[in-house]
């Protein structure tokens, strides 16, 4: 966060009274439809050189582009709507070809990729706070990522905040306008249309046909709603391809607009949204309609933009949470949420409650992510690939060694699932957990076979959701070795839930059950042993041919390749800071004595498993 040199409240009613002529101009200009507000517009060729640099960034896989077809689609040549092919698309990349067959640079065509990604179909929705106060430079920064993020067919309803301006204060209503202003002034300099929505747009208190609790015990309903005549500004704006940009009023019971909370007018809006976007599409069942006559109103992504950044991390010291897991992190991000962090972070709480409520409503592919004024080339590539920058699964010593890790790295946050560990075979739905293993390796078990054994030599098994994903761990004997094998015999994730996060969430609580058990940022809610207890090496065998073991590598401590078949494994990270500390400056050996001829032991245990697939 930037401190300002004067008195935050002083600075920043001073520079918003000195630009009210200015922004009530970029007012009335907007109302009669007159888009050249800057006396220097900005060179295109850098803003669209900028737009496709951020977009390549992004590094989408083909996957990623997939994903973001489903939800925008693709035009071709005569503007019909069609849904993306399996043929495999290579990454844009030039670095492969010799230097003398590059054509010149105005030859060059775009890869399929990066076509189909400039071409949306469908527009969309996304929910985004401005949280400021920006200084013009800041502020400017916000608004081309946002334009950017238009282009690729994400239109931003945006809700304007000032986190230095409190509830109550005298003039807050004309200071509130005036950074709505600024941001309908700044997105139409980036060559965008934008239209200010200074009405309230949302009622205080929840609806009245509404049950008590419509949420469970998962969160509390929203302390605003709306009706359908609520929405009639946000709908015309974006009718009309215009940004919509609200300032945070709501009509209390005496129908008078005041000014609430930017949190509980999203929150509202986020619903209303939902349900108006339901009641279009039963209206228009049966109805042919252009998918690109009108936007989809629910919201695809929620987007809290501020000077903070993401959820600060116990385990990261501090650093951003890169993905967090809702349904089963949510409380535990409380209990360890340091004192410090309530002065360096004041809000991340509050938009971590944010996050929760509206994601229960959002469908269950969207996200909400949380990022610093500083890192707007985010949106981005968080649009694209639905992804945290960086993995939240990879081995912790990379993670905190990681350049792209900085206190201004975005927040990812997911609805998520329930996380449960299982030690038992009798407590195994066995209808399940077989749909899950069969789907994820398109194979037929081996029921009877994979459960005897199972019966002998289960550990434990972790659980996603209602067997969304499972990590299926088992100890083996091993002769030489005072203690079992901790062995993954099964780490499988459905298709419909591969790319949502499943995979990583399942992926850290396998961490914390085994090689990263003992230490203190192990100890997250995953129903297993909370942390307690001493790490093992966790063993694993993939075939070579196995496309998942490039994700492999990235998290093993070590591999070896045996012929048709790659030996993984993860060392137990307690033993080895124990290790280092003993040998202080001298560092760990190339082979510790307890390393001594284990790959050799493993690997006779390990390849004597039966296989569990019918033949």
């Amino acid at each position: 966060m930037i401190p300002n040199a004067a008195g935050p409240r002083t600075f920043a009613t001073a520079s918003l009274r000195a630009k009210r002529s200015q922004t009530f101009k970029a007012f009335y200009a907007t109302i009669r439809g007159l888009r050249q507000l800057s006396s220097e517009p900005e060179d295109p060729l850098i803003s669209e050189n900028d737009f496709f640099l951020s977009i390549l960034r992004a590094n989408p896989s083909l996957r990623d582009t997939r994903s973001y077809l489903a939800s925008f689609g693709l035009r071709p040549q005569n503007g019909s709507v069609l849904a993306p092919t399996n043929a495999s698309v290579p990454a844009p990349s030039t670095s492969q070809l010799p230097k003398q067959t590059i054509p010149p640079l105005e030859h060059l065509k775009p890869s399929p990729i990066l076509a189909s990604i400039l071409n949306p179909v469908t527009r969309r929705t996304a929910l985004v706070k401005v949280q400021g106060p920006f200084t013009d430079v800041q502020l400017d920064s916000i608004t081309r990522g946002l334009v950017y993020l238009e282009k690729l067919g994400l239109v931003s309803v945006i809700v304007v905040e000032n986190d230095e301006l409190p509830l109550g204060e005298q003039d807050e209503r004309a200071a509130i306008i005036e950074e709505t202003m600024r941001v309908v002034t700044s997105l139409e300099k980036h060559g965008s249309r934008a239209r200010p929505v200074v009405g309230a747009v949302v009622r205080l208190g929840p609806k009245p046909e509404e049950a008590e609790g419509a949420l469970g015990d998962y969160a509390p309903p929203p302390e605003s709603h709306t009706v359908s005549s609520d929405l009639i500004p946000i709908r015309s704006a974006l009718r009309a391809g215009e940004i919509p940009v609200v300032s945070p009023f709501a009509l209390d019971s005496f129908c008078r607009s005041i000014r609430i909370n930017a949190n509980d007018v999203i929150a509202g809006l986020t619903r209303g949204m939902v349900e108006a976007a339901a009641e279009d599409q039963s209206k228009r069942a049966g109805e042919r309609s252009d998918a690109s006559d009108d936007v989809d109103l629910t919201p695809l992504r929620l987007m809290i933009i501020n000077r903070e950044g993401g959820v600060p991390s116990y385990a990261r010291a501090g650093y951003p949470h890169l993905l967090i897991n809702l349904v089963s992190e949510y409380s535990h991000i409380h209990e360890t949420f340091h004192q410090p962090w309530l002065h360096s972070n004041p809000t991340a709480l509050d938009n971590l409650s944010l996050a929760r409520t509206c994601l229960a409503y959002m469908p269950p592919t969207s996200s909400a992510i949380m990022v610093s004024h500083r890192s707007p080339s985010s949106l981005i590539a968080n649009l694209i690939t639905n992804k945290p920058v960086v993995s939240s699964s990879l081995p912790h010593a990379l993670l905190q060694g990681n350049r792209k890790l900085t206190p201004n790295t975005p927040t990812l946050l997911r609805h998520g699932l329930p996380i449960q560990v299982i030690r038992d075979v009798s407590d195994i739905d066995r209808t399940k957990l077989n749909a899950l293993l069969e789907q994820s390796f398109n194979k037929k078990l081996d029921q009877g076979s994979f459960y005897e054994r199972l019966e002998k030599t289960l550990d434990y098994v972790i659980l996603a959701g209602d067997y969304a994903g499972a990590a299926i761990v088992t100890k083996e004997d091993c002769p030489g070795l005072d203690t079992p094998i901790s062995y993954l015999d099964k780490f499988a994730v459905l298709p419909s839930h591969q790319g949502d996060g499943t995979v990583d969430f399942l992926w850290v609580a396998l961490h914390d059950e085994s090689y990263g058990l003992g230490l203190p940022f192990s100890a997250n809610p995953n129903g297993g042993k909370g942390g307690k207890g001493e790490g093992q090496e966790l063993v694993w065998r993939s075939r070579a041919d196995n496309p998942v073991n490039k994700w492999y590598f990235e998290r093993s401590s070590g591999h070896l390749r045996m012929g048709s078949w790659v030996l993984f494994w993860c060392d137990a990270e307690r033993r080895l800071e124990i290790e280092k500390g003993r040998r202080g400056s001298s560092g760990l050996s190339y082979i510790e004595e307890w390393e001594d001829g284990r790959l050799g032991k493993w690997a006779d245990v390990v390849f004597k498993i039966p296989g569990s697939w019918r033949k």
